[in-house]
């Protein structure tokens, strides 16, 4: 506005503006709601907004963005980063993310297309199953109960504390893995129990005690067991396609007359930051 009022020269319509962000009033009017881009001046009386052409390569940006099916808050984040490079690196996490989880979807598609079709034998032919034997462990471990679409989160979560913990004890001596003491999914809650084994039974037993009240913690010792597993790639870890490997190891249990020892597990032998969507990561394993 100038000081008699008028709508400043410098000041675009929101038409005016759309045509040169190529962008509609709809869209813009959209952003505005978001919080995404906001008009330099909107006028008390009439409503009408107004924009600078200065901000035709933010509402561009916007666009571009919504074009990646980029959630909003993220977009948020991009648009508001003043460093270019940064806005970048925001925008190449994202896309990692994306590739990530179009890679599990790939799998899982394939799994359902065979499934539905009749031909789950053939699918399963693609896991191959081994057996190990595991001597006795000491271990320091978080039980809680969780649903299917808390894992993500809970998991690294519990593991990295149980794993910091671990320096306390002697140390770890093993790969670390979550057992599934019963179903979890979006409406069954399991529990589930993440385990590090360790060297110093006696100090991990002090550690259980200081944390039990805090996050379910315990020190126990794990007997010898013989596993059945299958190995798993980072992008078929992800629920559900990692129910293919589970059922693969049964089929293949079934198929040898073998018969369940205690509960199914995932073990975690690689660095889950470093590993890319096709690097194996995890074995799928039931006690026989």
């Amino acid at each position: 506005m100038t000081e008699d009022g008028a709508v400043d020269e410098d000041l675009l319509t929101i038409g005016a503006f759309a045509a040169r962000a190529r962008l509609s009033p709809k869209a813009l009017r959209l952003y505005d709601r978001l919080g995404l881009l906001t008009p330099a001046y909107v006028d008390e009386t009439s409503g009408y907004r107004y924009y600078r052409h200065s901000q035709v390569e933010r509402a561009r940006l916007v666009f571009l963005l919504r074009q990646l099916d980029m959630p909003l808050a993220r977009i948020a984040e991009v648009v508001a980063e003043a460093d270019g490079v940064r806005a970048a690196d925001l925008v190449a996490a994202y896309w990692a993310d994306v590739e990530e989880r179009l890679a599990g979807q790939r799998t899982l598609a394939h799994y359902l297309r065979g499934r539905l079709s009749g031909r789950s034998s053939e699918l399963y032919a693609k896991f191959e199953v081994h057996t190990v034997d595991v001597p006795e462990q000491w271990l320091i471990t978080e039980k809680r109960h969780t649903l299917e679409e808390e894992l993500p989160t809970w998991i690294p979560a519990s593991l990295g504390r149980l794993e910091s913990a671990a320096e306390e004890c002697g140390g770890t001596t093993g790969a670390p893995y979550v057992v599934y003491h019963s179903e979890v999914a979006d409406v069954s809650d399991g529990p589930v129990e993440s385990c590090v084994p360790i060297a110093d039974p006696e100090a991990a037993r002090a550690w259980a005690t200081e944390n039990a009240r805090a996050w379910g913690a315990t020190a126990r010792l794990e007997p010898a067991r013989r596993l059945a597993y299958t190995r798993i790639t980072k992008a078929q870890v992800a629920a559900p396609q990692i129910h293919a490997a589970f059922e693969a190891v049964e089929a293949w249990m079934e198929g040898e007359g073998l018969d369940y020892a205690g509960p199914c597990r995932e073990i975690y032998f690689a660095d889950w930051d470093k590993a890319g969507p096709e690097d194996e990561v995890c074995d799928v394993a039931f006690p026989i």
